[in-house]
């Protein structure tokens, strides 16, 4: 008798147990589908607050690269420098071409002997000025064809060129006077040149006058 009793015991323990089971996968169930209920009511809510929505149309814009720079050529320096250099020949003989004045002066054809004069009292306000002191032939040669054509291409008249009295040199020589007075004759830009006045450097310097 007593085991039957144990055994009703234990079956409606397990209905019971089932029950509880069931309520609350009914309870989970319920939860899920009011969460679901008020996804779908917020979505709506929200869809009716903005209306209807179409996308935007592209702007009307052509895609275009910016143009490339124009490539600098390679050795654009490098013949740049080689041009100076070739432009001035220490080969070149100026002394036919020279006044025998004391100044040793120097007009190119075309340029009266007035301008000369002119020059050589000092007519022309000198606008610049190159000292070629301490530089050895090859930097002094450069250094010169560089000042004539920037002094050109700032519109400058009239320069100086101080080239020294080559007392400082080997045997007191004066090595640059000479020099400079044969590139100065090379140069197209170069209408005239006289030796300087005391005041403006004397024996040495040389006030040059350039194409205006």
């Amino acid at each position: 008798m007593s085991g039957s009793i144990k055994d009703f015991s234990a079956l409606k323990s397990l209905r019971n147990e089932l029950k509880a089971q069931e309520e609350r996968r009914k309870a989970a169930e319920a939860e899920r589908l009011e969460r679901e209920k008020q996804l779908r009511a917020d979505t709506d809510l929200f869809r009716r607050s903005i209306g209807d929505v179409a996308p935007l149309t592209p702007p009307d814009k052509a895609h275009s690269t910016p143009p490339r720079p124009l490539p600098i050529a390679k050795h654009h320096l490098a013949d740049e420098q080689a041009a100076l250099e070739q432009s001035l020949s220490d080969e070149f003989n100026v002394d036919t071409l020279l006044d025998t004045d004391e100044g040793l002066s120097y007009a190119r054809e075309g340029i009266g002997s007035d301008t000369v004069r002119k020059l050589r009292r000092g007519h022309w306000v000198i606008q610049g000025q190159l000292d070629l002191h301490g530089m050895r032939r090859e930097e002094a040669r450069e250094a010169l064809a560089e000042f004539l054509r920037n002094a050109v291409k700032r519109g400058q008249r009239c320069v100086r060129v101080i080239h020294g009295k080559g007392l400082g040199s080997v045997n007191k020589e004066p090595v640059l006077k000479n020099k400079v007075r044969n590139w100065l004759v090379q140069k197209d830009e170069v209408m005239a040149f006289c030796q300087a006045r005391a005041v403006d450097g004397g024996a040495g310097a040389l006030v040059v006058l350039l194409k205006a």
